[in-house]
C-alpha cells in the first residue's frame, strides 16, 4: 500500500506520480486497443481480473476541463506495481475507461462475495 504523504505532497500529478515511484509503482501501464492493461517493461498484457487498483488520485485543472486527469496506482497478480494515467471526464480514453470499470466491477463482486461468506 502507499505510504503516508501530506496533502501538500499530493497536490499535483507530477508530485503524486513521484511519490508513487518512490513507493515502488515503477511500471508505466497503458491500455491497449484490445482493452487489456499493458506493461511495456514486462511486455505482458493483463485482464481486468489480473489487477487491483490500490489507489487513485484525481486532478482538476483550474479553468480548463481538458486539464482534468486521474492517476491510478495498480498492482498485478504477479507482483508488478505501476501507474496508469488518463484524462478524466469527457476526454477520457474509451479503452482505459472501460478497463477501469471492469476492474472496479470485479472488485465490488469480490467484496460482496467476502461479506456473504
Amino acid at each position: 500500500m502507499i505510504t503516508n504523504a501530506t496533502t501538500e505532497d499530493m497536490k499535483t500529478l507530477a508530485s503524486c506520480h513521484s511519490k508513487l515511484l518512490m513507493d515502488g509503482y515503477k511500471e508505466n501501464f497503458n491500455v491497449s486497443d484490445k482493452g487489456l492493461l499493458y506493461s511495456p517493461e514486462k511486455e505482458r498484457h493483463y485482464k481486468p481480473e489480473d489487477v487491483r487498483i490500490a489507489n487513485f488520485f484525481r486532478f482538476e485543472g483550474a479553468s480548463d476541463p481538458a486539464d482534468n486527469s486521474i492517476l491510478y496506482a495498480i498492482e498485478t497478480n504477479d507482483g508488478v506495481k505501476g501507474t496508469l494515467i488518463d484524462a478524466y471526464g469527457p476526454y477520457a480514453d474509451l479503452h482505459t475507461d472501460k478497463f477501469i470499470r471492469q476492474v472496479e466491477d470485479i472488485s465490488k463482486k469480490t467484496k460482496n462475495d467476502d461479506k456473504e461468506s
